[in-house]
């Protein structure tokens, strides 16, 4: 039976940081769909597990328990993991909020073949990063996407800051090889 103190604990710890397990989970399986199941699995097991929080760092604790459930939810439903490509609806629709208010001072306005070579280097760059082999993608959408330091980084993946390092400056030079060598 749960207590109140446990329902309240939840909110503080879990809740402030869905956003950010929601698109963890979605770099990670590649499907909006996928994605929300993932973080309600998480979300069970963090509510089952809340008494274990020692308090240190709610968002690592909490993005710990997604990648975890991302990974154990991809080996029971799939025979090999799935890389995200990106959704050019998404890319489009933030563009587009970017520019709502017109060309900020000193940009010029947005022609649709500048407008398609933006959509293009965005797609191009997702998936160069979907394309990364899962540890040095995750080190790099938890680095750049989300923000952590590498201590958070090191406690979500359960590696040596050392290798968070490692792992950050190998994927970024895997990234920019790839879209190197496409240009």
């Amino acid at each position: 039976m749960t207590s109140d103190d446990d329902k309240a604990r939840f909110a503080t710890v879990v809740l402030p940081h869905l956003g950010d397990a929601y698109a963890l989970a979605r770099w990670i399986t590649g499907d909006r769909s996928d994605a929300e199941d993932v973080v309600q699995d998480a979300c069970l097991r963090a509510f089952r597990a809340i008494e274990t929080f020692g308090g240190s760092n709610a968002r690592a604790w909490t993005l710990t328990i997604v990648r975890n459930a991302a990974y154990t939810w991809m080996s029971k439903r799939r025979a090999m993991p799935m890389v995200a490509v990106g959704d050019l609806d998404d890319i489009e629709r933030a563009q587009s909020l970017k520019g709502a208010d017109g060309p900020g001072p000193g940009q010029a306005s947005q022609t649709p073949e500048t407008e398609l070579i933006a959509k293009a280097d965005a797609a191009q760059l997702q998936a160069a990063i979907a394309a990364l082999p899962p540890q040095f993608r995750d080190t790099l959408v938890l680095r750049d996407l989300h923000g952590l330091d590498y201590r958070e980084i090191a406690e979500v993946t359960g590696v040596p800051v050392g290798t968070v390092m490692s792992r950050l400056a190998r994927a970024r030079r895997r990234l920019i090889e790839a879209i190197g060598a496409k240009r």
